[in-house]
């Protein structure tokens, strides 16, 4: 499954044509005639240079310089990061067939590349839905991935989950887009303090800690997404009644 993933140093100049860049391979190789996205555009690696001579490729870990076709260059800025894609993008049922061997993280499409793989599919609407839901399944495994490789805490690891699950319970509904109570109770599992604690915490926020402001920050975010799924639980559930007591802490958290 090789991706190749290339971040940008600089650009030395640009034009309607193309241009030349500074580069760094992250990850996979880096070969001429490639294709990389670049958001929306799509720019075509023509001529790579090291140490001041041509090059047929260059691998992860190391610089070139690049010419790169496409109007697109003159857009790139410092530290973007250009993911290399087949003319006609990326097989849902490879990846599929990829992921289900349980390949070792460190292995391409390392977990964030695959991430942002995933939920560009899911969030394409001209796509059909039973396409998307399967990008979407992706893109679960993909955050599950992140949070293993990255050795992220459980609420950064949560955030993830419930942008990507809330997304497609919202955009499917319940059933096919996943089980809004599911989402919500390991959520408020993750949260580590009563909305009590975390309202007088609130309070007195700017005196804290730099780290107990980044978990009520984390805290915030997270309810931003069982707020999106709510509306989907029965109007006796528990879990309403908590979601409800922490909807009033929400807007005074850092």
């Amino acid at each position: 499954m090789p991706i190749t993933e290339l971040q940008v140093y600089s650009v030395e100049e640009a034009d309607v044509t193309g241009g030349v860049c500074l580069v760094r391979c992250l990850g996979g190789v880096a070969r001429s005639g490639q294709v990389y996205a670049a958001g929306p555009s799509r720019l075509g690696l023509r001529r790579i240079e090291r140490h001041g001579r041509p090059a047929d490729s260059f691998a992860a870990g190391h610089t070139a310089r690049v010419r790169l076709a496409g109007a697109g260059v003159a857009l790139l800025s410092r530290g973007q990061v250009l993911i290399s894609v087949p003319p006609d993008g990326h097989a849902l049922a490879e990846l599929e067939a990829w992921l289900a061997t349980g390949p070792p993280l460190g292995d391409e499409p390392l977990p964030r590349t695959l991430r942002g793989l995933a939920v560009g599919g899911m969030q394409d609407d001209t796509l059909p839905d039973a396409v998307r839901l399967r990008w979407g399944r992706l893109a679960v495994a993909a955050a599950y991935r992140c949070a293993r490789a990255e050795g992220a805490p459980d609420l950064v690891r949560g955030i993830d989950l419930a942008f990507v699950r809330s997304y497609l319970i919202r955009e499917f509904g319940p059933g096919r887009g996943g089980d809004p109570a599911a989402l919500c109770r390991e959520a408020l599992a993750l949260l580590g303090l009563s909305p009590r604690e975390a309202a007088g915490q609130a309070a007195v926020w700017r005196d804290l800690p730099r780290a107990r402001i980044l978990h009520l920050r984390r805290i915030k975010n997270l309810l931003g997404f069982t707020d999106g799924v709510r509306s989907y639980l029965a109007q006796d559930d528990p879990l309403r009644a908590a979601l409800d007591a922490w909807a009033a802490v929400r807007p005074a958290l850092p």
